[in-house]
């Protein structure tokens, strides 16, 4: 059995969260420069058996895609031809990062520990992966 793989796709960062085995749990796992993402999925995909990959869909409040959709496109053609056995799945991101801060202001994380952009990501991915496991139930 293997695990879902989350990404919060940015232009400098992903987030990257995944589930248990079993499929119920979301767990942040890291963030890493978008740069690097290949050979970290490379790696981890190496290790690591992933029945499916999530990729946040940013939209705006009209549900028209966000800014950033351009660079998931082609992120995306090239995470099919990579990983071709593993399908690719999207889901919406909307409030992911207003509600990873959210989260980070409520676990009483101080005020230098809630400028890590990278730990909001890795919540944002999580977040993203646990709307997806609520969506599929």
């Amino acid at each position: 059995m293997g695990r879902f793989l989350a990404l919060d796709y940015g232009k400098k960062k992903t987030g990257i969260a995944v589930t248990d085995e079993l499929k119920l749990i979301a767990s942040g796992l890291t963030t890493v420069p978008t740069h690097e993402l290949f050979a970290f999925l490379t790696e981890y995909l190496r290790n690591e058996t992933v029945d499916q990959i999530i990729v946040g869909e940013p939209k705006q409040m009209d549900n028209t895609p966000s800014e950033v959709e351009v660079l998931i496109r082609p992120f995306l053609k090239r995470l099919s031809l990579k990983f071709p056995e593993i399908p690719v799945d999207r889901q919406d991101e909307r409030f992911t990062s207003k509600i990873a801060f959210r989260t980070m202001i409520d676990s009483g994380l101080k005020k230098k520990q809630r400028r890590n952009k990278a730990l909001v990501d890795e919540i944002s991915a999580t977040l993203i992966l646990q709307d997806y496991l609520k969506r599929k139930q």
